[in-house]
């Protein structure tokens, strides 16, 4: 029938099965001196002041109200189960930061991170540790095979938190990410399971 897509077949199988992500809980996964736990509804307050930070905001090219910081905290759990994303709040007693895979692609068995730390808690190497541990278990638990972070050429400080967690830099996106002061080219680094 023209115009209609036909499902072509793959010459190998997904990396990581469908359903595998949304058969597991969410983990609580732990650090050194902090731990990654799924978000809560009381969390909203603290995100939406997150994203009034400027440093968040200029990296992560975005605000929240309170009434959106809600309705992102009430999609993970459904990002969760369609597979797409997973993402959990960086804490010890109070919340440090984020980090989450913002993009899954089972089949292909890769995922892209992000992540950012709350000014009081920048200067700790909570974002690497945080990252450390994520990949950890994306690796061994989930079974991804490669992981992505990506970040501004002018980011120097996620380039660090990228090397420090053992992501080699693989080279910069031109013109691939649109912030509020234009594009910018985007470092890319990566992580393979085994690496």
């Amino acid at each position: 029938m023209a115009g209609r897509l036909t499902r072509v077949p793959r010459l190998v199988s997904p990396v990581v099965a469908a359903g595998t992500l949304a058969r597991l809980d969410q983990p609580l996964l732990a650090g050194v001196g902090f731990m990654l736990r799924p978000w809560q509804i009381a969390d909203a307050r603290v995100v939406a002041a997150a994203y009034a930070d400027e440093g968040i905001q200029r990296w992560h090219a975005r605000s929240m109200t309170a009434d959106e910081s809600l309705t992102w905290i009430r999609s993970w759990p459904d990002r969760w189960r369609q597979e797409t994303g997973a993402g959990w709040a960086v804490a010890d007693d109070r919340v440090l930061g984020q980090i989450s895979l913002r993009t899954i692609d089972l089949a292909e068995g890769q995922a892209e991170i992000s992540y950012w730390v709350l000014p009081e808690a920048r200067g700790r190497r909570i974002a690497a540790g945080a990252l450390e541990v994520l990949t950890g278990w994306a690796f061994s638990i989930l079974g991804l095979h490669r992981i992505e972070v990506r970040h501004s050429t002018a980011n120097e400080a996620s380039c660090r938190v990228a090397e420090r967690a053992g992501y080699a830099y693989e080279g910069t996106l031109r013109s691939q990410a649109l912030h509020p002061d234009g594009w910018h080219d985007m470092h890319l680094h990566a992580r393979t399971a085994g690496t």
